[in-house]
């Protein structure tokens, strides 16, 4: 009995040493396989886990950026850092990098860099904020957060709450930015000289009210801003910083030619190549990931007196790039083994100047040789055959028309599109031109941009909600999952190979990575201020690699988790 409970304390001593050399054997092969490493820390917290850690070398389009474990530790693999001096930043609300803020990389010797953080100051953490954690902050009724929600699509709260404006100053400044074109921002300015029609006339009655919400707005806005004193009249809330899983992950950001750029959709290949187009510009682009090289194509101007930009880049079966046009009243067809645009115009008995050809579904035209078109314009849908050039119009709504969105297409070609102004996804019979219309299980949810997967299930994030939702047309059934973050606001949602589904935001800067079998939730924190809109990923890396613009600051974004 004595000999059988000796070998057996023996044999866990054992396996504890084993298990502890085994664990050192990692570190230590982690540090000695790191070109960069080291602690972070500060007087309050020591370790600090979670704190975004980026590095950029002087001269390089690349920033890469990986997150403190447990322990306050940082590693960028050696495989990532090229020799020469890069500058450091991190991200961790509620702190500054007191020091150092540069590493010298070398071929020889891992470098090591423990770096220190101040407690930061209330005008600091003012810089730091999310926009989800502004709207957190921000003292108000639900109402009136939801009509100032638009307003980031162009640029950050921060903006609006470091003014001094009173609301009679908000209003003058309201109304000249109502006049400005969605894919506008502080860099490139374009008014929209169109009034849509989706809405109905804008009668005396109409143009009262919106001069009445208006005239809230800019009393809220008046009331959270600075106009009353030198700082802000409410303390600031934060979000968690990552921890688990969400720390074990690397992130690179790819500056793109121009500050103009807004990547708004990008998309990548069965190559992993990335594809993108600028919303302000006629621009079509392509990163190798490979070998960092960038390429742009000029999109045809259709119309050379509209707006220019795209919003929607969508590959066919063949993996040809297709991309809505917007106000220039066409859809075009990049070919890229030729690397030549073919322009499909709108025909002139529905060309209008309020037209705006937004979204298309080009991915199983095959089926019939018709490809599916949105008229944000009208808040309609259009359908055009490619070998004929004819195009025909759908309207499931009268007027007042909700805001028709995003338009998709089965295995069968058949239309499916998003009801924004309501809480609907509709469906349209290739055949028979039936529209039937399904009803989210929770009002007024605002489905925005999704996609439609392998099994012909209809995925869209619920825009005025934390939730992304999948409805199955077989069951006619609804199934939804809260994201759980505040003020979160789902734009996309993207499902990959694995069937899990990843959301992105304009709002809280964090890419959610669901797992829909087990619920299991990722909240990845973004190294830089994102504004993303387009979710889509790479199925040819192991793991699944995320990518996704960085609307207002001219990169892109990879996303890879290491687990």
């Amino acid at each position: 009995m004595l000999k059988r409970r000796f070998w057996r304390m023996l044999g866990t001593s054992l396996a504890v040493i084993l298990f502890i050399q085994g664990a050192s054997s990692v570190q230590a092969q982690n540090a000695t396989s790191a070109a960069l490493s080291g602690q972070v820390s500060s007087q309050e917290e020591v370790p600090m886990e979670g704190v975004l850690v980026s590095a950029k070398r002087a001269g390089s389009i690349i920033t890469v950026t990986v997150v403190t474990d447990q322990q306050g530790r940082y590693h960028f693999p050696a495989a990532r850092l090229e020799p020469g001096q890069y500058s450091l930043r991190i991200r961790a609300v509620g702190y500054d990098l007191e020091g150092p803020k540069t590493a010298e990389i070398t071929a020889q010797k891992a470098a090591i860099a423990d770096l220190k953080l101040r407690k930061a100051s209330v005008d600091q953490i003012a810089s730091q904020l999310t926009n989800s954690e502004w709207l957190m902050s921000m003292p108000g009724t639900e109402q009136q957060k939801a009509s100032i929600r638009g307003c980031n699509h162009c640029h950050t709260y921060e903006r609006i709450m470091r003014t001094p404006y009173d609301a009679d100053a908000f209003m003058g400044t309201l109304q000249r930015m109502s006049q400005y074109s969605p894919s506008s921002f502080p860099l490139m300015i374009q008014p929209h000289p169109l009034k849509r029609i989706g809405g109905g006339e804008m009668t005396p009655e109409r143009r009262a009210q919106q001069q009445e919400a208006r005239r809230r707005q800019a009393e809220y806005l008046s009331s959270v801003n600075l106009s009353k004193g030198s700082t802000w009249p409410y303390p600031f809330k934060t979000l968690p910083r990552p921890s688990g899983k969400a720390t074990r992950v690397i992130y690179t950001e790819y500056d793109l030619p121009a500050r103009t750029r807004q990547p708004h959709d990008v998309i990548v290949d069965s190559q992993g190549l990335v594809w993108y187009a600028s919303f302000g510009e006629q621009i079509l682009g392509r990163l190798n990931p490979k070998t960092n090289e960038i390429k742009e194509w000029a999109i045809p101007v259709n119309k050379p007196d509209r707006n220019k930009g795209v919003l929607d880049v969508q590959f066919d079966e063949d993996e040809n790039v297709w991309v809505g046009n917007g106000l220039q009243n066409a859809i075009h067809k990049f070919d890229r083994k030729t690397e030549k645009f073919q322009t499909y115009p709108l025909s002139k008995e529905f060309d209008a100047d309020h037209v705006e050809l937004l979204f298309l579904s080009p991915k199983n035209h095959k089926v019939d040789g018709k490809v599916w078109v949105n008229n944000n314009g009208e808040w309609s849908l259009l359908r055009v055959d490619l070998a004929t050039g004819k195009w025909e119009r759908f309207e499931p709504f009268k007027f007042p028309r909700p805001n028709i969105y995003q338009v998709l297409s089965d295995s069968q070609n058949n239309g499916w599109f998003t009801v924004f102004g309501r809480a609907h996804i509709g469906r349209i019979d290739a055949k028979t031109g039936e529209i039937k219309l399904f009803e989210t299980p929770i009002p007024d949810t605002a489905p925005r941009r999704g996609m439609v997967d392998s099994k012909d299930r209809v995925w869209a994030a619920l825009n005025r909600t934390d939730r992304v939702a999948m409805f199955d047309p077989r069951t006619e059934k609804f199934q939804t999952w809260s994201l759980g973050i505040p003020e979160y606001y789902a734009y996309d949602v993207w499902t990959d190979k694995n069937g899990e589904a990843w959301a992105s935001t304009e709002y809280a800067d964090r890419v959610v990575r669901l797992n829909p079998g087990t619920g299991e939730i990722i909240r990845y924190l973004l190294p830089s201020e994102t504004n993303m809109r387009r979710a889509n990923g790479d199925n040819t890396s192991t793991p699944v690699n995320f990518w996704v613009g960085a609307t207002h600051t001219a990169s892109i974004v990879r996303l890879e988790p290491l687990e």
